[in-house]
This record gives structure tokens, C-alpha cells and sequence, in this order.
């Protein structure tokens, strides 16, 4: 306040108006309209802090709100706008993996990955137990995605059950020379000529034990107790009705005549992995290592897998993780089936992944679609072909193994009986659960994934749902 006001105020009451010379030093007037614009203004700027808040709680509630959207494998965009960008961005399929993989796993380390809000679609309408575990879903993941084991968790988010990663050698192997993935989006196929490009067994097992001692850390556990149990989730995937599979081959290099060397690849892959995995995959389906179908002979598969099965018995924990093989679709003639479900039974495998890549091209365009230059081009490079053609393939192969593997039971084999995990073409609830009536326990994808986007899995789950209602 002015002290020429103040002084005004406290002046003698006695003391004559026109003769008072601080009235006539500050008129009433000027001091009027002085105050008028200090009330203005203070009002001024009062509307303004109002409105600063009001914004700024607009864009709080729109940022979360476009959070909470663009984080839900629901949202239309993971299907119809980022898989279409990604073929756009990078016109080389691996290319669009490798930038697939590495943005989902800055997403999950920033807590902005896309996962599964449904809660209802992990209820007991879709449960399946697998192996003693009540999975939350009967939908997987197959290897290839996560070559490396770098985003496991980030694909559990997307409401899988089972996630296998993987491919996985002994050694570090680059794999095929480059270009080595082709895309046929007309038919939203691919085909793919990796090789098994593998950092090697002993960089997956940091990776995955580094997961396991971040994990035991957040619950103020020890790793041995997470192994064994006490923290109420399965040791590989660490999430309760989830499981993980690690899927292992042999080096490129190693010559699979030599059937000692070719035990002593997996084995050296299952001592370094299986305390971290749930499930191991035996792959021995893959196209694209010279030599490796091979070993789907009965005799030579028989003691593969059985040293497989041995070693890990061994594993340093309460329970030893499951064993699989993966089959191939083109070893399909009753003789071939029965070869390796008899090796199956007599290693004591756990059971069958039906099955990998197809070399075949014919019938892999149906319905006749007219297809571009450059994926006729795609078509006849060499390498596995992966797609919705391949679904046909795959049911029938469940349907046969399944009956082949029960009426070996009936002939006196002793265990448990043998789970059929079903891969191959499967990109909708019906397709899933078509496979799993004809005796799969899981269904699994990857290809679909790919085109289909982060909320593939959540599409096929909630598609079931509504069929099963």
C-alpha cells in the first residue's frame, strides 16, 4: 500500500480538506483507478492460473488416455496400422524383425510394451493344464520370433501361454548369407532361409539367468528358491500359468553322421539351458540346416532325444523341465510318423511340436491370388514356407499323430501321456480350436503374428471365447 495513502489516513480529523496538501498531492481519482487496475489484474491473472490447470488436466487425462489405448493388445492400430508401416519402413523382412524386436523390448523396460487388459479371457472357459500347469490360455508363441531370448516377458504380455524362444546352438553361427527372409503379403506367407543364426548357448543362459536373478531380487528370494518353487511360479517363464520353452539344435557345422557329435551339440545346449526353461524343444525339422532332417530316422532320433531326456534329469533344480521335438510337416508318410512317435516313446520325450516349415510350394496359393512379381520371385527362393496355407497341413498331422500316439499307449508303453503342441498357419480362434479338438493341447503362432500384430493373440483368444459361449 502507498505510504502517501497510509500518511493520508492517520492525518488530524480537525485538519481542513482544501487546505490539505496530500489530497491535493493524490487526487481520489488517480488513486481509484490505480487500485481498479490492481483488482483487474490480480483477477487476470487468477482466470489464467484457472486455465492453466484446467489444460493441463485435459492433457494429463488425453496422455493417459492414449496410453492406456495404445498399450492394449485390443487397440486397432497393432493390426491395422503398425505391421503395414513396419513392411513399409523396411522393405527387408529381417530387417523389420530386428526393429520389431528391439522396440518391444524398449517398450517393456519403459513400462509402454502393448499387453492383454482382458482379464476375462484368462479365465477358466480357455485354461488348459500342460505338463501339471494350468496354463491361463492354449495359446503360444513359436520359436523364431525371439531368436535370442531377449523378450520373453514382452510376449507373455501379449497374453500367450506358452513362448518359446529360440532357436538356440552350441556355438555362436551367423546362419545363411543375406537376404534370407521373403515376404508373400498377398498370402500373408513368408519363407525364411535363417540357417539358425544363433548367438550360442552360453549368451542365452546369461540372458536368461540375469532374467531369473532380477526376478528373485523384486521378491527378495534366492535364485535356488525361485528354481525350486517357493515363489509359486514355473522356474522358466516366471508368471503364473505361463510357461517357457527353449528350443535347441545343433551347430551348422557339425556333421550330423557323426551321431555322437551331433548328441554331444544338444546336450552341451541342455546344460546350459535347462534350469532356466520349462520346457526344452528338441529341433531337429529345421529346413535350413543341411543334414538335420536326417536325424527324424528312428534309430538315430531314439538316442538323440535319450540323451537329451538323460541330461536333463540332471538339471540342478526340485523339478527337471519337459521335453519336445519338433517334427517336420514333409515327413508325412505313415512310416516316417510312426518311426518317430515309436523314438518318442521309447527316449521318454514328453511329446511332439507339429511341425516346422514346409520346402513345398504346391498348394501354398490356393485360392489362386494373384500374386506380384517380386513374390513370385519370393515363391521360388529357397528356405521353409510359413503361412495360413500351411493350416490343412497341420490338422491333419494332429489328427494322425494324436491317433498314433494313443494307440502306442495301448500297446503297453508306460509315462504319462504324450502332449502334441500344433504349429503351423493358425490365425484365428476357429482354426485354434479345430487343432485342439483333433488332439493338440496347445496351439501355436508366428507367421500370423507378424501380419496380424501385437493383438493377434487376444483376437484368437476372444474369438474362441465367443465359439465356446
Amino acid at each position: 500500500m502507498p505510504a502517501l495513502f497510509v500518511r493520508a489516513r492517520t492525518a488530524p480529523a480537525a485538519r481542513s480538506l482544501t487546505a490539505s496538501p496530500l489530497r491535493a498531492a493524490v487526487p481520489r481519482p488517480a488513486f481509484q483507478a490505480r487500485a481498479s487496475r490492481r483488482h483487474a489484474s490480480t483477477s487476470s491473472s487468477g482466470g489464467g492460473s484457472a486455465r492453466t490447470i484446467a489444460y493441463g488436466g485435459a492433457l494429463a487425462v488425453s496422455l493417459y488416455a492414449g496410453y492406456l489405448y495404445l498399450t492394449d493388445t485390443r487397440a486397432s492400430v497393432h493390426r491395422w496400422l503398425v505391421p503395414p508401416m513396419l513392411r513399409l519402413i523396411y522393405p527387408d523382412a529381417e530387417d523389420a524383425h530386428h526393429a520389431g524386436t528391439a522396440t518391444m523390448k524398449l517398450l517393456y523396460d519403459l513400462n509402454l510394451h502393448p499387453r492383454e487388459r482382458d482379464d476375462s479371457l484368462n479365465g477358466s472357459e480357455l485354461a488348459v493344464t500342460v505338463f501339471g500347469t494350468t496354463l491361463s490360455s492354449p495359446i503360444a508363441i513359436s520359436a523364431g520370433l525371439d531368436k535370442h531370448a531377449e523378450i520373453p516377458d514382452a510376449l507373455f504380455a501379449l497374453g500367450a501361454g506358452i513362448v518359446e524362444v529360440g532357436g538356440c546352438t552350441p556355438l555362436p553361427q551367423d546362419g545363411n548369407p543375406r537376404p534370407r527372409v521373403f515376404r508373400i503379403p498377398s498370402l500373408d506367407g513368408m519363407i525364411n532361409r535363417y540357417g539358425l543364426n544363433s548367438y550360442g548357448a552360453d549368451s542365452m543362459a546369461v540372458r536368461l539367468r540375469d532374467r531369473l536373478r532380477r526376478f528373485a531380487k523384486s521378491l527378495g528370494v534366492t535364485e535356488d528358491e525361485v528354481l525350486n518353487g517357493a515363489a509359486g511360479v514355473p522356474p522358466g517363464s516366471l508368471h503364473q500359468g505361463r510357461l517357457l520353452a527353449v528350443q535347441i539344435a545343433k551347430n551348422k557345422d557339425t556333421d550330423e553322421r557323426d551321431h555322437k557329435a551331433v548328441a554331444k551339440d544338444y546336450v552341451y545346449c541342455v546344460q546350459r539351458l535347462a534350469r532356466y526353461a520349462d520346457i526344452l524343444v528338441v529341433n531337429v525339422s529345421s529346413p535350413n540346416t543341411p543334414g538335420l532332417r536326417d536325424l527324424q530316422a528312428v534309430e538315430p532320433l531314439t538316442r538323440l532325444l535319450s540323451a537329451v531326456v538323460d541330461e536333463a534329469a540332471k538339471t540342478d533344480r526340485k523339478h527337471r523341465p519337459k521335453v519336445m521335438v519338433k517334427v517336420s510337416p514333409d515327413e508325412n508318410q505313415d512310416e516316417q510318423m510312426e518311426g518317430i512317435v515309436e523314438a518318442v516313446h521309447r527316449s521318454g520325450v514328453d511329446g511332439l511340436i507339429v511341425g516346422n516349415t514346409t520346402k513345398h510350394r504346391a498348394g501354398m496359393n490356393p485360392k489362386d491370388i494373384p500374386l506380384t512379381a517380386k513374390e513370385q520371385k519370393a515363391m521360388t527362393e529357397t528356405g521353409g514356407y510359413s503361412g495360413p496355407a500351411m493350416y490343412a497341413t497341420t490338422v491333419d498331422l494332429v489328427n494322425r499323430y494324436s491317433k498314433m500316439m494313443n494307440a502306442y499307449s495301448v500297446k503297453g508303453s508306460s509315462g504319462e501321456p504324450k502332449v502334441i503342441f500344433a504349429t503351423g498357419g493358425i490365425t484365428n480362434g476357429e482354426q485354434a480350436l479345430e487343432v485342439l479338438n483333433k488332439g493338440a493341447s496347445v496351439a501355436m503362432v508366428y507367421t500370423g503374428l507378424t501380419y496380424g500384430g501385437a493383438g493377434t493373440i487376444t483376437r484368437i483368444k476372444s474369438e474362441m471365447k465367443k465359439r465356446l459361449a
